[in-house]
């Protein structure tokens, strides 16, 4: 299969995801605003007060990068595992495995999928965070840098989600037992300088730290992690999750059954 054919058939199946996203936008956009807001009024209008100033700023515009953040990985994440398994089950997935498009570019067109509603669900989050914050740019590099590859990272930690999955439950397992309790041991309402020396240990054990961390960084330019270290983890779980989908769809892991 040559390159510009290779090309077509990555941009089909992107924009096949995106057409979904965008027809369902009141189950794939709307919850994440509506869900965000109640925490910005909540942690931030109501309880930010009483806790006060975050290692010498704002609480409201402490959580505000980490609650932008949260939202890209949960929507990047979902998006891309309900998708695949998805055509998964209706047995359409076997019509990529059967035909001569790369898995490179399989894996590409559901991670554009998944970047674009993690990137749009971000947009919409950050316009809400407005009304409740004044957002101002450290480092606007970091951002961008930070908004992508995470997203990518979690498309692709998504896709392994729908390749294991058996079931529909199995989709929502990941993400309710594993990343909610990990976004929110992340450092998104607080500072893990706060924690006695064991726990931040522990803590740095967590990747959303990572780039919960790099994204602050990138917003008021400070972070509880080296950024040079942070981005080095990023591109090694981006490099880990390619590697296993890779690996997984060419051996057609639960799909030729």
């Amino acid at each position: 299969m040559n390159i510009s054919n290779t090309i077509v058939g990555v941009r089909t199946l992107a924009r096949k995801q995106i057409k979904r996203i965008n027809r369902i936008w009141a189950q794939t956009l709307l919850p994440s605003a509506i869900t965000l807001s109640l925490y910005f009024v909540i942690f931030g209008s109501l309880i930010g007060p009483r806790i006060g100033d975050m290692g010498g700023f704002d609480y409201m515009a402490f959580i505000v990068p980490g609650l932008i953040m949260m939202a890209i990985i949960t929507n990047s994440y979902s998006n891309v595992s309900s998708a695949f398994f998805g055509e998964k089950f209706g047995k359409s997935i076997e019509e990529l495995l059967v035909s001569p498009m790369p898995t490179w570019a399989v894996i590409l067109g559901y991670v554009i999928g998944g970047l674009y509603r993690g990137l749009l669900v971000g947009l919409i989050v950050t316009l809400v965070s407005l009304f409740f914050s004044n957002l101002e740019f450290y480092n606007l590099f970091v951002v961008i840098s930070t908004i992508l590859l995470t997203s990518v990272a979690f498309s692709l930690a998504g896709l392994l989600n729908g390749i294991y999955a058996k079931k529909f439950d199995d989709v929502t397992i990941v993400p309710t037992f594993v990343l909610t309790p990990l976004t929110y041991l992340g450092g998104v309402f607080y500072s893990i300088s706060l924690l006695p020396p064991f726990w931040q240990a522990v803590s740095q054990l967590n990747p959303i730290l990572y780039m919960v961390n790099l994204f602050r960084y990138g917003f008021l330019g400070v972070s509880d992690i080296n950024i040079y270290f942070a981005f080095a983890m990023l591109f090694v779980f981006i490099a880990v999750f390619y590697g296993l989908c890779h690996r997984l769809l060419d051996k057609g892991y639960g799909m030729r059954s």
